[in-house]
């Protein structure tokens, strides 16, 4: 007879789900919390005047007192940076079935809705904090090869500092020429890589080539409407184009402060002349205390450095060994904070006094008539056993001093990046 064996127990056999859920990816944003408070000003959809005294007024020179002319005066010159709201959504939708199944921790070990409302606030900041991080265009990428099998494009970017890192699992993203002129198509993240800086879209969008450009959904015309302005629009050295309505060519104050490190790895005069250039432009005693924000790879870079010049002096006792610097690192006097999100090819040095945001919708719910989820319709006319609700903003970034700013680019990026 046969011996009585574990197939014929399995129906009886619990099954074991550990009680915590691990978390496989980042939600970093690490750069919009540290601006999100700070000079909020509520606005309505009309342009909201920034006053900057942009110029020195008078006239200055000798004269002779016996008679001679002194000539006209002048007084300064105070302009205004406009400034009108833009809007972020982030959707998140679920089945009934989704509920009805993880509503009872008899049923499951979470809840799925109220983890979907509280990872919703994670995710919108968390691509809140990526839109900090484009020019203003919408642009959170560029393709450098690109290859179509079953209907699906996958994009290599290493092009720029950033990657992919700027978009998500699941997002919907356009993909534009480099000029910004023309839309190839849309599509949705279905395959997302980090490491190795690749994504997969479906559908795969016809004729798009090397040098293409991935841009956020519901940017219509980049050259024309604006996304977020992030740093790398008010930290900009242009003479061509427009800042918050200046004209960069004829207003050279509106301009930030570069260095060009012409692909060099960093070296520590970079830095002294990014935070000299503020002091040649604001003055030497001034109030500003810029932040020096960088990607690790840069902060490793930086230690390297220091590393080539270290002693290590051996205590009479027993010791461990720790041959890396801690957090506490300072550059030309600039606290250092780094952050995955940021260009691995730039440091910015941020003086968070000038920085601030306009803001008409404050972040949370969407909401109508009281309601903040609504259900789904079919085609039919009737309801799908499915709801959505949305996390939404409206709101803008500007400075009010540009020429406190400064940035260091094109910097060598250390190998294994």
């Amino acid at each position: 007879m046969a011996a009585f064996n574990e197939s014929e127990v399995a129906g009886a056999e619990l099954e074991r789900v550990l009680p915590k859920v691990q978390v496989a990816f980042e939600s970093d944003d690490k750069f919009y919390n540290a601006i999100k408070k700070r000079n909020v000003e509520v606005m309505s959809y009309r342009q909201m005047r920034v006053p900057i005294e942009i110029r020195t007024g008078g006239s200055f020179g000798y004269f002779d007192p016996d008679g001679g002319d002194m000539g006209r005066g002048s007084g300064p010159t105070i302009d205004k940076a406009v400034v009108q709201p833009v809007f972020m959504y982030e959707a998140i939708e679920y089945t009934k079935l989704s509920q009805w199944a993880t509503d009872d921790s008899r049923k499951a070990v979470i809840n799925g809705v109220r983890r979907l409302t509280a990872g919703a606030l994670k995710e919108i900041k968390r691509q809140i904090d990526a839109q900090l991080q484009q020019n203003g265009s919408g642009v959170v990428g560029t393709i450098t090869s690109v290859t179509t099998s079953g209907s699906v494009d996958t994009y290599v970017c290493t092009t720029d500092g950033f990657g992919v890192r700027l978009v998500r699992s699941k997002q919907e993203i356009q993909v534009f020429d480099a000029t910004l002129a023309t839309l190839r198509g849309s599509g949705t993240i279905t395959f997302y890589d980090v490491a190795n800086k690749t994504i997969k879209v479906t559908p795969a969008i016809a004729g798009v080539v090397a040098t293409d450009v991935i841009v956020v959904k519901g940017i219509s015309s980049p050259s024309s409407l604006p996304a977020l302005y992030g740093v790398p629009y008010h930290h900009s050295n242009a003479s061509t184009g427009t800042w918050l309505g200046f004209n960069r060519a004829t207003t050279p104050e509106i301009r930030s402060n570069r260095v060009n490190a012409a692909s060099n790895p960093l070296t520590l005069p970079l830095p002294r002349l990014a935070i000299n250039m503020i002091g040649n432009r604001v003055g030497i005693e001034n109030p500003f205390k810029p932040v020096a924000w960088m990607h690790p790879a840069q902060k490793q870079a930086y230690e390297e450095i220091g590393q080539l010049v270290s002693i290590i002096h051996k205590q009479p006792k027993e010791e461990g060994l720790n041959l890396y610097f801690n957090d506490n690192m300072q550059m030309a006097g600039a606290a250092v904070r780094d952050h995955f999100n940021w260009d691995m090819t730039r440091i910015d040095f941020v003086s968070e006094s000038v920085w601030g945001r306009g803001e008409i919708l404050p972040i949370g719910f969407y909401k109508t008539d009281g309601r903040q989820i609504f259900e789904i319709r079919s085609s039919s006319g009737g309801l799908n056993t499915a709801d959505i609700f949305y996390m939404v903003l409206g709101t803008q970034t500007f400075v009010n001093n540009p020429a406190a700013t400064s940035y260091i680019d094109a910097l060598d990026v250390p190998a294994g990046y």
